[in-house]
């Protein structure tokens, strides 16, 4: 080697009592050069490349709701064909309805760890690939004497859920941490209010199948009822196509500098995407680069109890994760049962008989959910888009939960007078559309943006999959509850109980939503709670494969490196 690059024998690294890390000139350096690389992103003005983050994971959030939602129109489909006397029993209704939120409960928790662990663009994409194979799996399901099609249908839609618990920590982070400061809550609401129009459009395609086999099913066999099959598999199967569309571009994302910075530690290559994502739009890694590793707080175990440990931090997490839990025992209440209830209060119900009756209903039940969607659902999440960067979030939530008291309360206690006559009827289904409309210009859109925010880097996912794994909890609880009081006194006699526990639990989320700060205007490292004065301490001692690597004689043909303040700096 040449004098500049002297060869490092094993006296030499022995005659050291340690390698230093870089000496805190050097940490004060990088510490500053992380500063400047977050404030070019906190900074960014929009750009193109950010529309691609909306509608990148935007497309993922249309499919996730309209795969959840369908399961709500396909159920009554499901029972006029493999039904008994055309109706699922409880059992397989809830069956197929909660298979789903147990799944996405899982995959938020999964994935939501191993996006901090191994990266958040090495997963991205791998949770799309679950729905897209587990929604074509359920059009296909098929139904012999040694096995029920409700069964199969149950497996696939709880596969199908671990990959949209997947969708919430990853796209809610990758969001967050692209985003300037100014627009953060506009462009992860923008990625969330893609729930409205895939709930809006699994009513819509549901108009539309059932339209188009009005003929056939009219002529069907009333016993068998064969068109109604074709239905709900292309309702079902659908689903998969706007995953197919986007899952190219979810393999392409750049990693997020956040990541590449706080969890990898390299903050070289973070910088330098930096600068190409805001310009181009593009990242470019060279295998060959030599990695400078810094020291910065690591993720462990230890860590995780000591930050969350601290009140501080713990109430933070207590308060993401009861809010979700509260908000989706009622949004899930009601989303995934919206046709029994319509039905329990008469709306639309049809007075015809036989085929005639089967297509009527089922056309009448699209309809409705098409109503409740576009009258509240997705009015909802735009004027959240709308005032959440300005209002800020925490008045949004505890605006939300409060009205949702207020409007529970209402429909529990005056059921019985709400429906009366068919003029109170559609007060009823005012309401109703009153309810969702606060659920989004409300919890339901904040409790999945706080918890993109507040966390620092490296528990970022993992705690946005708890609150967001909580909240499942809720829907599940909510769905089961549902199932089994809904006929305590009778067929659906106990609905009206059940507005009146959910306002019941809206009431305690205006509790919850008391521990949380507002995030408004802050960048994510002033949210996360920690010093961020010396946040890199230094540079990484070299491991014990790389001292190896530099005693080891030299030989031709073999790239050699250089060492300098115990920092692999580059190679000869």
């Amino acid at each position: 080697m040449s004098s500049t690059h002297e060869h490092i024998g094993e006296k030499d690294l022995a005659s050291e009592p340690s390698i230093p890390q870089g000496g805190s000139s050097i940490a004060h350096q990088l510490d500053e050069r992380r500063r400047a690389a977050l404030a070019e992103v906190d900074n960014a003005t929009f750009s193109w490349f950010h529309v691609k983050v909306v509608a990148v994971a935007g497309v993922g959030f249309f499919t996730d709701a309209y795969d959840i939602f369908a399961i709500n129109i396909a159920s009554s489909m499901l029972g006029y064909v493999y039904g008994h006397k055309h109706a699922l029993t409880a059992n397989q209704d809830l069956g197929v309805k909660v298979a789903t939120p147990i799944g996405t409960l899982m995959g938020q928790l999964l994935f939501g760890w191993l996006a901090d662990v191994v990266g958040r663009k090495r997963m991205y994409g791998v949770e799309l690939m679950i729905i897209i194979i587990a929604t074509f799996g359920q059009a296909v399901s098929g139904h012999a004497p040694a096995v029920s099609i409700i069964a199969v249908l149950i497996t696939w839609r709880f596969l199908m859920g671990i990959g949209i618990g997947g969708d919430y920590p990853l796209s809610a982070v990758i969001s967050s941490e692209f985003a300037a400061t100014r627009s953060r809550g506009r462009l992860m609401t923008a990625v969330f209010a893609s729930q409205g129009w895939g709930n809006f459009a699994a009513a819509l395609v549901a108009l539309i199948v059932t339209a188009a086999f009005k003929k056939q099913i009219l002529h069907d066999s009333p016993v068998t009822l064969d068109h109604v099959d074709y239905c709900w598999r292309l309702l079902i199967g659908l689903g998969c196509v706007p995953g197919v569309v986007a899952l190219y571009f979810r393999l392409t994302i750049p990693e997020t500098p956040r990541f590449t910075m706080d969890i990898e530690r390299n903050v070289k290559q973070a910088s330098q995407d930096i600068d190409n994502v805001l310009t181009t739009g593009e990242f470019y890694v060279d295998p060959d680069a030599v990695v400078q590793r810094v020291e910065a707080p690591k993720a462990s175990r230890r860590d995780f109890l000591a930050h969350f440990g601290k009140w501080e931090n713990g109430k933070v997490l207590l308060g993401t994760a009861w809010s979700w839990f509260a908000l989706d025992i009622a949004f899930y209440g009601l989303g995934l049962n919206s046709s029994i209830i319509l039905t329990t209060i008469g709306f639309g119900n049809s007075t015809a008989t036989g085929n005639l009756g089967v297509y009527e209903n089922l056309k009448n039940i699209a309809v409705g959910n098409l109503i409740l969607s576009a009258a509240g659902l997705i009015p909802g999440y735009w004027v959240s888009f709308l005032f959440i960067d300005s209002w800020g979030r925490k008045p949004i939530q505890l605006l939300g939960f409060t009205m949702l008291t207020i409007i529970f309360v209402i429909m529990g206690f005056g059921y019985d007078a709400l429906n009366k006559t068919k003029g109170d009827t559609k007060a009823f289904v005012f309401l109703y559309c009153l309810a969702n409309f606060f659920q989004n210009f409300g919890p339901n859109t904040t409790t999945f943006v706080i918890p993109g925010e507040i966390f620092p880097t490296r528990y970022r996912s993992t705690a946005h999959g708890i609150s967001a794994a909580s909240g499942k909890l809720g829907a599940v609880v909510a769905q089961v509850g549902f199932a089994r009081l809904k006929d305590i006194g009778g067929k659906n006699h106990f609905v009206k109980h059940i507005l009146e526990i959910f306002a019941l639990f809206m009431l305690t989320g205006i509790f919850s939503t008391l521990l949380l700060p507002e995030t408004k205007g802050k960048s994510l490292e002033e949210l996360s709670n920690e010093d961020q004065d010396g946040f890199i301490r230094g540079m990484d001692t070299l491991p014990s494969s790389t001292l190896h690597m530099l005693t080891t004689p030299v030989t031709p043909g073999v790239k050699q490196v250089e060492v300098k303040n115990g920092v692999l700096v580059t190679d000869v």
